[in-house]
């Protein structure tokens, strides 16, 4: 697919409309049936925007996957609908009424950031990117407030607007994901740079960046959905040297307090498994703090506590059994308590998850269910067993 033109033709919608939901294994025969009155092309790309679609559904909803339209990279690397729209709600409650999204992909933060009620310039040097987004502005009724410009964005000058969004490309066709800041396109200093002209702004990273590579004049911002560590975003304008974790739904955000490490206790009662973005912000010390916890290893980030206590920043569970790594032992232990699910969890540990399910429970002999962490307790493998303290007590496993 590279051209969406014939895609928006009259034809080409009504062939979107009639394969939608169209199932994998039926799409050779929808396929032969359908070039016999229409061009073999349009009805490959008719197709293939159908499955795109249907991809993007995790990511922006059924409602507007269904009217949207993608590229393979846009589906892959676009922001999370949810996402999207908490970051848009903070550029409007900084009084952000107008922004240039630098990189602006297939459109996702640009219909966000409109929905907000914030006027865009949306920029992309690729063709089929920017007619795709310019498609997105226009099916979901947002051209209004969402101007495409097909640019090199750094060429493109920011200074009538309130804020910039800068996304890099953090992947290549032929590297795939790409680790380096400065190997982003365009690099992290580039994107610095233009941050640092404007009133306002915000910088898209990967969650993995070194907190050294966070310029002093940026807040940073880790970002989990569900558990899942999303993306982390640099803030200028606002509160450098500032470090917080947001988890959605919420949002629930969590700030740095510059706390040093909890110390290290022996394992209580209960272990709290803190939320990916509060790990990845260094912040485990400031969720400690707040469950009255310590650390059950100088270099693991799970807390103990005696006590249960509400937190949407981690997940609890209540400890049985403290074992050292053995896997007969931890076999006899399951047959013993009728386990049928076990889930394996692992921080600090080289043993593989599914590798343990497999020698511990071969055969499921019940339907009990356990949690079984495999890590280090004051440095020796250890295994701790025990299950969820309650049916909802956090986030979500990280």
């Amino acid at each position: 697919m590279n051209d969406l033109a014939p895609l928006l033709t009259p034809e080409g919608r009504a062939l979107l409309d009639s394969v939608r939901g169209t199932a994998p294994a039926d799409e050779l025969a929808v396929a032969t049936r359908l070039r016999r009155e229409h061009p073999a092309e349009l009805v490959s790309a008719a197709l293939g925007q159908a499955r795109l679609r249907q991809r993007a559904v995790a990511k922006f909803g059924a409602e507007d996957a269904g009217r949207m339209f993608f590229t393979p990279n846009g589906v892959e690397q676009s922001t999370r609908a949810s996402v999207a729209t908490y970051r848009a709600e903070r550029f409007r409650a900084m009084g952000v009424t107008s922004v240039a999204d630098l990189c602006c992909g297939i459109g996702g933060d640009a219909v966000a950031l409109a929905r907000a009620g914030i006027r865009v310039l949306a920029v992309d040097r690729d063709p089929l990117t920017a007619a795709a987004a310019r498609a997105n502005a226009d099916a979901l009724g947002l051209a209004d407030l969402i101007e495409v410009r097909e640019a090199d964005v750094t060429e493109v000058d920011t200074a009538a607007y309130d804020a910039v969004f800068v996304d890099p490309a953090r992947r290549s066709t032929k590297r795939g994901r790409i680790f380096d800041p400065e190997a982003y396109s365009p690099p992290l200093s580039w994107a610095v740079q233009t941050a640092l002209r404007a009133p306002q702004a915000a910088l898209k990273v990967a969650p993995g960046i070194p907190h050294e590579a966070v310029p002093e004049e940026a807040e940073a911002e880790w970002i989990s959905d569900g558990g899942d560590v999303k993306e982390a975003v640099l803030w200028f304008g606002g509160a450098p040297g500032a470090v917080r974790a947001t988890l959605l739904p919420g949002p629930r955000t969590l700030l740095g307090r510059g706390l040093p490490d909890p110390e290290v206790r022996s394992v209580g009662r209960y272990l709290y498994e803190p939320d990916g973005a509060v790990i990845r912000a260094h912040l485990v010390a400031e969720a400690a703090e707040e469950l009255d916890g310590g650390l059950i290893d100088p270099t693991i980030a799970y807390v103990t506590a005696d006590a249960l206590r509400e937190t949407p920043y981690a997940t609890a569970y209540e400890i049985t059994d403290r074992l050292p790594f053995n896997v007969k032992k931890l076999k006899a232990l399951l047959r013993e308590r009728e386990v049928g699910i076990l889930t394996v969890k692992k921080r600090g540990s080289a043993v593989e998850p599914e590798e343990l399910r497999r020698k511990a429970l071969p055969k499921p002999q019940g339907t009990n269910a356990v949690t079984v962490f495999l890590t280090r307790v004051a440095g020796a493998p250890t295994m701790l067993v025990g299950a969820p303290a309650r049916a909802v007590t956090g986030a979500g496993p990280s």
